[in-house]
């Protein structure tokens, strides 16, 4: 079906008020708007996307994430609090498409062409069922991308019984990778900063850095994309010292006994 016709693209971005380790992260004020508000217009930045869908839970705290994609004029659908494969799985199958690509909304500053780099390899891999930027992660953190084929996601959602693979979506995915024909994506700059240079959003710390980055950029290039952090975050020691003492972590640390491949 894929090789006759221009695949459909549903582009999702899981989002929450209950963080566990940053409560209502993405409602926090990041240059005058909530963290979500920004990350989605540089979503919107990006070419390949399709139909952007932020996905967010049936949880009554999450009416906020509701009403704030209503006010941006982007589409929501609500799924399951914890299991996110069935919360992907569910959104895909009210609104449709051939590819599914899946983005947190803890990447406020990722860069759209980093997303049009993750699509455009699968679209011109038909072949693929699965591609992303993190197997493994070379571009800074904070610019997370997964796009899967809409049977593979389906095959997940059927087959996938570890905790681990029903909260991180895609995990059955790439660590079956004899069933599911798997590809990466790296940075084009041909360096490994996923452990050095960090803006994902996950502790207090991250969000100040986060917010010197977005204050020092977005005034004078509303635009700004990874290069454009790599150079500010190399020039202010100031900013990269803020979260500092987070940099390499991540989920699959947590979940590393549980994983059959390597993150």
């Amino acid at each position: 079906m894929m090789e006759n016709k221009e695949p459909q693209i549903l582009t999702l971005i899981q989002a929450r008020v209950g963080s566990s380790r940053l409560p209502g992260k993405v409602l926090r004020p990041l240059g005058g708007k909530p963290v979500l508000a920004r990350m989605l217009e540089r979503v919107r930045r990006a070419k390949l996307t399709g139909q952007i869908v932020v996905v967010t839970t049936t949880d009554a705290e999450d009416d906020r994430i509701v009403h704030l994609c209503e006010s941006e004029g982007f589409e929501w659908f609500r799924g399951h609090p914890t299991d996110l494969l069935d919360r992907h799985y569910q959104a895909w199958r009210q609104y449709g498409g051939d590819a599914v690509v899946k983005i947190p909304s803890d990447c406020p500053l990722i860069d759209p062409k980093a997303i049009d780099r993750v699509i455009g390899h699968f679209l011109k891999n038909p072949e693929l069922d699965f591609v992303s930027n993190l197997h493994p992660a070379t571009y800074p953190d904070g610019n997370d991308v997964e796009v899967m084929k809409a049977t593979a996601l389906a095959t997940a959602f059927k087959e996938a019984k570890q905790p681990h693979e029903r909260e991180h979506t895609t995990a059955f995915l790439w660590d079956n990778p004899e069933r599911f024909k798997t590809a990466n994506v790296e940075w084009e700059l041909k360096v490994n900063m996923a452990k050095t240079h960090r803006w994902v959003l996950d502790y207090p710390e991250d969000m100040a850095a986060i917010s010197a980055l977005f204050d020092a950029l977005y005034r004078g290039n509303p635009a700004f994309g990874v290069e454009d952090l790599v150079e500010t975050w190399n020039m202010r020691s100031d900013i990269r010292e803020l979260n500092e003492k987070w940099l390499g972590d991540g989920w699959y640390l947590r979940e590393k006994e549980n994983l059959r491949t390597e993150v």
